[in-house]
């Protein structure tokens, strides 16, 4: 497998963007619209990815879910849920195995095949979250951002407070704390930053900003090796209208309305729909032109196992 590794990953959930809520609606923008033009640009890229799809989409268009893993992509968990108010960092431990474990059952009965790779909605997780991956049969997980800055700006920030910490390259974690490196836990693939996130929102809000993000963090893989993690959602890459009501609010203070909702609302609605897509194929195309390779999060974690079993 070549050094120049990147990994493109999609949550596939019900979130409107546009409606700041979730919404079963969205689900078939994102099946009708998201989900066929980031297939079609994967596949005139030669990109395979991995999609961690939430239980309620899942459950709603399992044929979606279907259709990835026809094509060669990988099928991971996004949990049951995209509900504020059952993210993984605030359920107790029973709640947390029993929602790992029924995603986990759902995509496989609709694939056929073992699903082992996770990620948090929102990036929430806690420090001993590893065990209960462990426990619930998952292998990998992609919820950490090391050094990624902007986390004031969504919720659960105090707990993401712990990125600044976290290893740069994956890394098996402990199972006692997800953000350091350990020999129990589950393999963690995280999401590239570079004090700014390279993921597809911010993709959108500063396109420029981004780039110089995504080149020195090339800067920093041909140094170190380190692997490209890029993250979108196909509902990011929807023409879905606004319905006129106001903003939903899901913080509890007044200080976490203004900042996760009224004004990370302001920001994410920039540059949706079709015109994500010429932004999300010059990342692509950068990618083409420096050689690197596309993978799964399985195939990171195989190429793990194969080199730490010489």
């Amino acid at each position: 497998m070549s050094d120049r590794t990147v990994l493109i990953t999609n949550d596939v959930e019900t979130t409107s963007i546009v409606n700041h809520r979730l919404d079963d609606g969205t689900a078939r923008y994102v099946v009708e619209q998201g989900l066929p033009r980031l297939l079609d640009l994967y596949a005139s890229h030669g990109v395979r990815a991995t999609f961690f799809f939430t239980g309620r989409i899942a459950r709603l268009y399992p044929d979606a879910v279907r259709r990835v893993h026809s094509l060669g992509h990988e099928v991971g968990s996004h949990g049951l849920t995209h509900e504020v108010d059952k993210a993984f960092d605030t359920m107790p431990r029973a709640m947390q195995l029993d929602h790992l474990v029924q995603s986990k059952h759902l995509l496989e009965d609709i694939v056929g095949s073992d699903v082992v790779a996770f990620r948090a909605p929102a990036l929430r997780v806690d420090k001993g979250f590893a065990a209960v991956l462990k426990e619930a049969g998952f292998l990998i997980d992609s919820s950490v951002a090391s050094q990624r800055l902007d986390m004031f700006f969504s919720f659960g920030s105090l707990g993401k407070l712990n990125w600044l910490r976290s290893p740069r390259h994956a890394y098996l974690t402990s199972s006692a704390d997800i953000y350091r490196r350990g020999t129990d836990g589950v393999f963690e693939v995280p999401v590239s930053a570079f004090a700014f996130p390279y993921i597809g929102t911010f993709m959108r809000i500063a396109p420029l900003l981004n780039r110089t993000t995504r080149r020195l963090l090339h800067l920093e893989a041909m140094a170190t090796g380190r692997q490209f993690v890029f993250l979108t959602h196909p509902n990011e890459f929807i023409d879905e209208p606004r319905d006129g009501n106001a903003i939903d609010r899901r913080a509890k203070s007044w200080l976490a309305y203004l900042m996760g909702d009224l004004l990370r609302h302001a920001l994410k609605v920039r540059n949706l729909g079709a015109q994500a897509l010429p932004l999300l194929e010059h990342e692509l195309a950068f990618f083409d032109g420096y050689g690197y390779k596309y993978h799964t999060c399985s195939d990171l974690y195989n190429q793990y196992l194969n080199t730490h079993a010489q």
